[in-house]
């Protein structure tokens, strides 16, 4: 894979709106959700393309474990909503198939990946499959409302195809 200088520059500022407005957490049952990761996943869908949104959406639950501000359950939720809404979008040129990639790949891919990191690696053995599906949901269909209205608002203004022009190679 050849590298774009734009696309990764772009992915390391969404990297860093993750971090700092990873503050603004809803605790929903057992884990603690954070609607503007998954805008922001479906914005690097759009924009990015599947491997810079996986490696955004990597880096973002990466660097919030290491400052403590995130748990491992961040990794199968983030990255399996942020490619799968990616890779949808990329085969159908479609926005609402980037959010339902998101909402598909966090809220049930992602929130069932969940029962193995919670049973084996964080010793939680009242998890169930189901246990993180509900409280991720719900924290990516916030997200993926906050995703409509700005995309919503940036086609009506051109700006959409605008910067995804500026972002592609040359």
């Amino acid at each position: 894979m050849r590298v774009n200088v734009k696309k990764l520059a772009v992915a390391g500022m969404m990297t860093a709106l993750g971090v700092c407005l990873s503050t603004f957490s809803i605790p929903v049952g057992a884990s603690r959700c954070f609607p503007i990761q998954h805008l922001l996943n479906v914005l690097a869908g759009i924009f990015l393309g599947p491997g810079y949104a996986l490696g955004f959406a990597f880096s973002t639950s990466l660097i919030r474990n290491l400052l403590g501000t995130g748990s491992l359950l961040a990794f199968p939720g983030s990255m399996v909503g942020a490619l799968l809404g990616a890779l949808l979008y990329q085969y159908t040129g479609k926005m609402w198939t980037a959010f339902l990639g998101e909402i598909l790949g966090t809220g049930l891919l992602g929130g069932m990946l969940c029962y193995p990191v919670a049973t084996l690696l964080l010793g939680n053995q009242k998890a169930a499959l189901f246990t993180y599906v509900l409280p991720f949901s719900i924290s990516t269909v916030g997200g993926c409302m906050m995703a409509a209205i700005l995309l919503t608002v940036l086609s009506k203004s051109g700006a959409v195809h605008y910067l995804q022009g500026m972002i592609q190679e040359t």
